[in-house]
């Protein structure tokens, strides 16, 4: 009987590390006019005005995207593994996940808060999701558990009889908990919010699942403190990426 098991219903984001700021778009947009003179501003690190709040914004509402893609973020991610199949979808960014094939992995799983929509409704590319009932929402976490119960005590019993870790593994549901560091630049995370978060008022209206939406919402959060003017662009610019 595993008896540390761990049930979450929230994910982990943290920038680990960056370099990004809206000076970064400015001193490389300018090369195009200004050439080497652009050197100083870049080895100076200076700092964007509000008067370069029109400069990246034209950057971004006639998509020159090229100027955004000259910084860099790196996140700590720990989410379900069927998040991070989504993840790997948007091929703009680097990433590196722990491995079940090297290290034992810990009986964390994911099970669906209560405020988690349950039903979905409508017809595929105009569906939307509505709460589900108080029965299927315990439904929902109880088949949750015990499966993932079951195949933790499985994965276990392989490990102490020997079999490789490799092996072993193939028995875990895609709710249980990885972790992997995501290295993008501004363009590319734009490009990944316009997919992966729900917002009035966008261009192109997209439809995310709600999990990596709750992964992607911390990510926009630290981006919008780093780079201030280049978010307020993107949203004025109805969260297209340029």
């Amino acid at each position: 009987m595993v008896s540390d098991i761990i049930f979450r219903s929230d994910v982990t984001v943290e920038l680990v590390r960056s370099s990004a700021s809206d000076s970064d778009v400015l001193f490389a947009a300018r090369v195009s006019t200004q050439g080497e003179q652009t050197l100083e501003s870049a080895s100076a690190g200076t700092e964007a005005s509000a008067r370069d709040m029109g400069l990246i914004n034209y950057l971004m509402r006639d998509r020159h995207g090229s100027p955004f893609e000259h910084n860099s973020m790196t996140f700590y991610v720990q989410a379900p593994i069927f998040v991070f199949r989504e993840f790997m979808r948007h091929r703009i960014a680097s990433y590196n996940e722990e491995s079940g094939r090297y290290k034992e992995l810990s009986p964390v799983f994911y099970v669906p808060g209560p405020e988690r929509n349950l039903v979905q409704i409508g017809k595929t590319g105009h569906y939307e999701f509505i709460p589900g009932t108080a029965e299927q929402t315990a439904l929902v976490e109880q088949e949750t558990r015990t499966v993932s119960l079951q195949a933790y005590e499985s994965y276990q019993r392989m490990l102490e009889a020997g079999v490789a870790r490799e092996v072993a593994r193939i028995v875990l549901p895609l709710n249980i908990y990885s972790s992997m560091y995501v290295t993008m630049n501004s363009r590319a995370l734009m490009n990944f919010l316009s997919l992966r978060t729900k917002r009035e008022g966008t261009h192109f209206p997209s439809f995310p699942q709600r999990e990596i939406e709750m992964c992607a919402e911390k990510m926009e959060d630290a981006w919008a403190k780093l780079m201030p003017f280049t978010y307020e662009a993107f949203n004025k610019n109805g969260r297209v990426a340029p």
